[in-house]
């Protein structure tokens, strides 16, 4: 798994290297949004050094596809522009991810209530999910944009990310449970 993460780090860096390399000419924050996914990246390795944790390293790889996929796939190279569905396969990876993120908040905890896990597993990921939304909202509101679409879909897309990231810490929370029964 750990191999597999560094191919994945590799793959998103040279990527996104070659985006930058070519996008020097589009100004100052188009580099810097697109350089900021080193940072992104990085981001669990970074939550365990200053936190002195380990996080799974599944749960790295999620993130790390996810970053590939929303970060650079989606903005970077646009196919949230390109692919009309392709916000919602994000945002439902996004579900499964804070999902995990969850699952993994309770093995410190050493709750061993399944409904109470599963209650906090589920409402982990719409809170994370709605202060996503609040983000978008807060940037669009301060910096103009519509990264909500909410020009043209009204409140849709909005709530649509919401279900969809629900969905996602469903299939997790099911996988979830079939793995705790079967311990």
């Amino acid at each position: 798994m750990k191999k597999l993460n560094i191919l994945l780090i590799v793959i998103t860096l040279i990527c996104s290297a070659f985006t930058i390399v070519g996008e020097f000419d589009k100004g100052i924050v188009v580099v810097l949004k697109d350089t900021s996914i080193v940072f992104t990246i990085f981001l669990p390795y970074i939550i365990e050094k200053i936190f002195k944790i380990k996080l799974p390293d599944g749960c790295k790889t999620i993130w790390i596809i996810f970053i590939f996929l929303a970060h650079y796939l989606g903005v970077t190279a646009e196919y949230y522009n390109k692919w009309e569905g392709f916000d919602k396969v994000t945002h439902t990876i996004s579900g499964v991810l804070t999902a995990y993120v969850a699952a993994v908040i309770l093995q410190y905890n050493k709750s061993k209530h399944l409904v109470f896990n599963i209650i906090f597993i589920l409402s982990f990921t719409w809170l994370c999910a709605g202060l996503w939304e609040v983000f978008e909202f807060t940037c669009n509101y301060l910096f103009g944009g519509d990264a909500q679409r909410v020009a043209a879909t009204g409140v849709s897309d909005t709530m649509w990310d919401m279900i969809v990231a629900f969905f996602g810490s469903i299939a997790f929370s099911i996988y979830y449970v079939i793995k705790t029964k079967l311990k």
